[in-house]
């Protein structure tokens, strides 16, 4: 027995004399047959996968001074620390070109797709309204909100290709649509923002004196079309806008509270800008409700609020204007009437919002994604909100994970006791 070489060497630990073997075996030009990556050899439902990449032969060190890119394990969230909506692209392998190339690739496949409508639009004849002018023709309105609606898978999209990461995240902090949130906050939606800008409609037309002629005959398609694409129609600007676009900024800037306020603001103002405001009245209205959806999907954690209070107002508009009539619907007050009834929308978005700072206390809404950190010790692997939030996901279904510095005790992967002091951490693992 001898003390010295080997595994144990520097620890004072006695390995026992091995008979020689021959020079061990080498690969190419001398060099060893293959290099492993990560630590010794992983076992279980993960067997062959290190947080750096597969460890398979062939396989190679990183060169210094280049960080190796660190891979989620399948089933695993992709973030290493919770993540408030604002910053959910900022992964594990986060870097500031995933969303340039993301825009990108949204510009060129919406830019396709508007184009093979525009064969479409001209075949038919129907024409475009983006400035919502026209938007009570039943054709104009339909070929419209499709035009619109069409962006929502490129948004997955661009969350898949750039990003690789599951379309659900473009949606709220669990990686998926909650469902469940769409009632009570449209409801919440109708009683602010729907009252106010009906009354605005109601006081505009009885100000004005216009006749109301009533539903045209063409009432039923117009109920069945905002009824069935309208809702989607909001639904896309709000992945557009105030997902996609105010995830990108809000990445950037690489803080929640900074991140938010130059994403709603920058967002918002954009927003107003794509639907060709006539005067600055038209521009003021759009940027407010810009910023109160901000402001909803920031205090909720997803876009399930903005989503309601988008929809609700194009709802309400389109069909209290188509049931009253032509006539009040191209109603446009202007002057102090006019500004009046803005300030009237804009105090029902202030509403909403309050009532979402106020409901959000008892609705126990998920406001973080959940996390793993794979750096961490090996043991009940959990993955949830920091603590002092809502409790943890609880264990993993394949139990402690083979990654993280090891607890005393032997290794995960067999060997005798520690030596004094602990076994020397092993990086990567």
């Amino acid at each position: 027995m001898t003390v010295g070489g080997g595994a144990g060497a520097g620890w004072g630990r006695p390995t026992p004399e091995q008979p020689y073997a021959g020079p061990p075996p080498t690969g190419r030009y001398g060099a060893p047959p293959w290099v492993p990556v990560g630590g010794p050899p992983v076992t279980g439902p993960y067997a062959g996968w290190s947080p750096y990449g597969p460890a398979h032969p062939g396989s190679a060190v990183p060169s210094a001074g280049r960080p190796p890119r660190p891979v989620t394990p399948p089933g695993a969230p992709p973030h290493a620390t919770p993540q408030p909506y604002a910053l959910l692209m900022r992964a594990r392998d986060w870097a500031w070109w995933r969303p340039v190339l993301g825009l990108l690739l949204f510009t060129v496949l919406y830019l396709v797709a508007s184009g093979v409508l525009l064969v479409v639009v001209a075949l038919t004849g129907v024409g475009l309204d983006l400035a919502m002018q026209d938007l009570f023709d039943v054709a104009v309105l339909l070929i419209t909100n499709l035009s619109l609606i069409i962006a929502i898978p490129i948004v997955w999209l661009c969350w898949v290709v750039p990003h690789g990461l599951r379309i659900g995240w473009s949606s709220s902090v669990l990686g998926r649509l909650r469902w469940r949130l769409f009632v009570p906050w449209t409801w919440r939606a109708l009683a602010t923002l729907g009252v106010a800008v009906a009354a605005s409609l109601l006081i505009t037309v009885a100000v004005s004196d216009l006749p109301v002629t009533g539903p045209s005959s063409s009432f039923g398609w117009m109920l069945l079309v905002v009824l069935t694409t309208t809702p989607l129609q909001a639904a896309a600007e709000e992945y557009v806008f105030r997902g996609y676009l105010s995830q990108a900024i809000a990445g950037w800037v690489g803080r929640p509270q900074a991140g938010a306020l130059v994403a709603g603001v920058v967002t918002a103002t954009l927003f107003s800008l794509a639907h060709v405001p006539p005067d600055f009245e038209s521009f003021l209205y759009r940027f407010a409700i810009g910023l109160a959806l901000s402001a909803a999907v920031w205090l909720t954690g997803g876009l399930e609020a903005a989503i309601a209070l988008h929809a609700v107002n194009n709802v309400v508009i389109f069909l209290l204007a188509g049931a009253l009539g032509d006539r009040a619907a191209a109603a446009d007050p202007g002057g102090v009437l006019g500004w009046a009834t803005t300030l009237l929308g804009m105090a029902g978005m202030a509403a909403f919002v309050a009532w979402v700072v106020v409901a959000r206390r008892r609705m126990s809404l998920e406001m973080a994604s959940p996390a793993l950190d794979l750096g961490q010790p090996a043991g009940p692997a959990t993955w949830g909100p920091p603590a002092g939030g809502a409790p943890a996901w609880g264990p993993l279904p394949w139990g402690p994970l083979p990654w993280g510095p090891q607890p005393a005790g032997p290794p995960a992967w067999g060997g005798s006791a520690p030596p004094p002091g602990g076994w020397p951490p092993q990086r990567g693992w």
